[in-house]
């Protein structure tokens, strides 16, 4: 064999190896996405089911919009600091707009993200709506919450693609049992 031909295998035979190296760190890589995307969804979850986080959404949800009525409570939301009865308010919209940096940039699946937490991500938009409109005024806060507002329309989207919830089609459902009367009750009334 000619040394050309030597040269030509040992060539050809850098080249599969070299190849072969950058598959293999592809599917590395894949594989330390899919855990980072892991730990992420775990942190969001362990947050979102922590006391803490379930008082303040429980604030958001029930109490503010009452206190929307007061013209002191919107003046007073309207500063750039919250005043400490309202941190709340502060904690679950901070909360979202980093969860929606993470969906956005691609840690977490905006499925995976919406499948899971977009019916609590819509409800706690629209309790935080009038509060994010006003605070978007003062000068620099124009993007404020971006992120948070960014989740909720992939949520919304989600939802309306999904309007009967994202159970795959063609997969056989279990029967449930029947409701309590209590179930029936509650079914009537709305």
């Amino acid at each position: 064999m000619s040394p050309e031909w030597l040269t030509a295998i040992g060539t050809l035979g850098t080249f599969v190896v070299i190849a072969a190296s950058a598959i293999a760190a592809l599917m590395q890589l894949r594989h330390m996405r899919g855990s980072n995307q892991i730990i992420a969804l775990n942190e969001v979850r362990e947050t979102i089911e922590s006391a803490a986080f379930q008082a303040a959404e429980s604030f958001v949800l029930r109490e503010l919009p009452d206190r929307l009525n007061d013209p002191a409570v919107r003046t007073a939301l309207v500063m750039p600091f919250f005043p400490a009865e309202y941190q709340p308010v502060r904690t679950i919209a901070n909360f979202f707009e980093t969860f929606g940096a993470l969906v956005k940039n691609g840690i977490i699946d905006p499925r995976i993200a919406c499948d899971l937490w977009g019916n609590v991500t819509i409800r706690v938009w629209d309790a935080l709506a009038p509060v994010t409109a006003n605070r978007r005024t003062l000068p620099g806060w124009s993007a404020v919450w971006e992120n948070f507002e960014y989740l909720t329309v992939l949520s919304k989207r989600f939802y309306a693609e999904h309007p009967n919830g994202a159970y795959p089609k063609g997969m056989e459902r279990l029967p449930l049992p029947e409701l309590w009367p209590e179930g029936k009750a509650t079914r009537d009334v709305s």
